[in-house]
């Protein structure tokens, strides 16, 4: 991957030899730098993890308090076997970090996932100068244009309005780690009432442990009666839905909040009554912004779409584009629950 072998890809996942650790690896291994704690960077059966702070209680609450967890913060420096060893943020979900390594001048940033707009929730974006950049591209098509957030948060909080005038609940399906945190952070309370399903609900305790400015409401439990919702708003996890876990909130409207929901039809093929586009991944611009931003001479794609994204960074930015086969999932187009 590397001439300087500062970085290479291995079975076991991208593996700094000088330091001796790996980076988001997909099998067991004794060192890991972590990004963030969805499960396709964060994986149970390592020996040794090492994260940023807000990172901590989630990371536990996924993998176990037995995990032997070191934490950092943002720009804060270790020295392993002559690598200095930085997190810098991702803007992708609260903790996400970019992993930079340097090593006699010379700098390797693995971005893990990353958004460049501020979320208000996680730690906003940070260009990191580099020689070689690691970079996800799950949304690196030129039909992937979001809009600003603020404007999709008007039309859920519209969309939940009406729902409520009309005597209906609303049920949102949002990733339990991050994008549930966002939606939250930015519904119009006046509205109703709010509630979140357990799983959600445990991710936000775990968040808010750490630090995290996560809207805490209350979870939706056995004991609670259809009385109890009367044109609320629920949040769950994509994996609750078609389940009879619905059922009490009957008469529901559903929406799914997803990246690709910027795909025609992708709503009807889910079975939901809206489909709001919302992503914690770059758009096509914003993944170009971000590598430009770091001046790397070298960007390595992984996860998305990375032949069209490298041949387009290849011919019209005049930067050298490699593909890397990983296990890294990005936005899943299943929306199953990370």
């Amino acid at each position: 991957m590397s001439d300087s072998k500062l970085i290479e890809l291995t079975p076991f996942g991208l593996y700094c030899p000088k330091a001796d650790i790996f980076i988001d690896p997909w099998r067991p291994v004794d060192k890991a730098v972590i990004t963030h704690a969805h499960s396709d960077h964060a994986r149970w059966g390592m020996k040794s993890y090492l994260v940023h702070s807000q990172s901590q209680e989630v990371m536990k609450l996924r993998l176990g308090d037995e995990i032997s967890l070191q934490t950092i913060e943002y720009n804060e420096t270790l020295k392993i076997n002559g690598v200095i060893i930085s997190l810098h943020p991702a803007g992708h979900i609260p903790g996400s970090s970019q992993v930079r390594l340097e090593f006699q001048g010379k700098v390797v940033v693995v971005s893990g996932d990353y958004k460049l707009e501020d979320d208000g929730l996680s730690e906003a974006f940070e260009p990191v100068k580099c020689h070689e950049f690691v970079s996800e591209c799950t949304f690196g098509l030129p039909i992937y244009k979001w809009q600003p957030q603020k404007e999709v948060f008007e039309k859920i909080n519209h969309w939940w309005r009406t729902n409520a005038e009309n005597n209906r609940n609303s049920v949102i399906f949002a990733y339990s780690l991050g994008k549930a945190q966002r939606v939250l952070n930015h519904l119009e309370r006046s509205i109703g009432k709010i509630f979140a399903h357990e799983a959600i609900w445990n991710t936000n305790q775990a968040l808010l442990a750490n630090g995290v400015k996560v809207l805490d409401v209350e979870k939706v439990s056995a004991e609670m009666s259809k009385s109890t919702f009367n044109g609320a708003l629920i949040i769950a996890p994509p994996s609750a839905m078609g389940s009879p876990w619905l059922k009490k909130f009957s008469p529901y409207r559903t929406a799914i909040c997803s990246g690709w929901m910027n795909i025609r039809g992708a709503r009807r093929r889910r079975a939901a009554d809206a489909g709001f586009v919302l992503s914690d991944h770059a758009d096509w611009e914003g993944l170009i912004t971000a590598i430009k931003a770091t001046g790397a001479e070298q960007v390595f794609l992984t996860h998305g779409n990375t032949a069209v994204f490298g041949r387009y960074l290849e011919e019209e930015e005049k930067i050298k584009a490699t593909e890397l086969e990983t296990l890294f999932q990005g936005e899943s187009t299943n929306i199953e629950d990370d």
